[in-house]
């Protein structure tokens, strides 16, 4: 199977007034292409921050983050952005959308700023992507017009934009409500099907569960990798 992931004895240590505080601590992980990996563990573990090192948002103090074979430190700011909008969708818990643009507007930045796309072709596949989420009629409304459910899926409809293979979201139903939670997590499970790799952080142990690994951080080790029994 294809490798997509390679994290090596990597290390993360903030330095704030003087203080170093290491919050990840020699990590080592492979994740293959189309897996669907949930990352678990209290608060304050390590689990955004790791997310951010796939991302390429932030940097290991030590060690390697290897995606696809390229060594993310090795890039600079500049060309780690333009690799990021082509290669990783990014669903965030507080959705991120920007409130003076509409919903498809929202989902044409990431191809603008890709540049990959032709022009006149971008509100189209902007469009498509929404009626793929169930929201093609919301379309012209501003973020603000529409529920969180419903700004949770333009942003995976965002996330898309420019068919990245790798999609990371942290906690992206932690501000929803029960049922509408299950329904994005549902989006979730159909990109996996499509064949996207997928890792999310999440609290909620039935969704954990339904993915294909599990992984536990605890005092920013991994504490634990199980093949959920619902992965079946």
């Amino acid at each position: 199977m294809q490798t997509i992931i390679e994290l090596k004895h990597v290390v993360k240590t903030y330095h704030t007034a003087g203080v170093a505080q290491t919050v990840l601590h020699d990590i080592n992980l492979t994740i293959i292409h189309g897996d669907f990996v949930a990352i678990v563990g209290a608060s304050g573990n390590g689990k955004s921050t790791l997310l951010n090192l796939l991302t390429g948002i932030d940097q290991p103090s030590s060690g390697e983050v290897i995606i696809n074979g390229l060594a993310l430190q090795q890039l600079s700011q500049e060309k780690l952005s333009a690799w990021r909008c082509a290669n990783i969708g990014i669903v965030f818990q507080f959705f991120q959308l920007l409130p003076a643009l509409n919903l498809w507007q929202n989902i044409v930045l990431p191809m603008d700023f890709l540049g990959k796309l032709p022009k006149a072709q971008r509100k189209a596949r902007a469009l498509h992507l929404l009626e793929q989420v169930g929201l093609i009629n919301e379309a012209e409304r501003l973020p603000s017009q529409v529920s969180g459910g419903q700004q949770q899926r333009a942003a995976i409809a965002r996330a898309l934009a420019n068919d990245p293979e790798l999609i990371v979201a942290d906690e992206p139903t932690g501000n929803l409500d029960e049922t509408t939670a299950e329904s994005v997590f549902q989006l979730f499970c159909h990109l996996r099907d499509q064949g996207k790799t997928l890792v999310l952080v999440t609290h909620n142990e039935a969704f954990a569960n339904a993915a294909l690994r599990k992984i536990e951080i605890h005092a920013g080790r991994i504490h634990s990798v199980a093949e959920p029994m619902a992965a079946g």
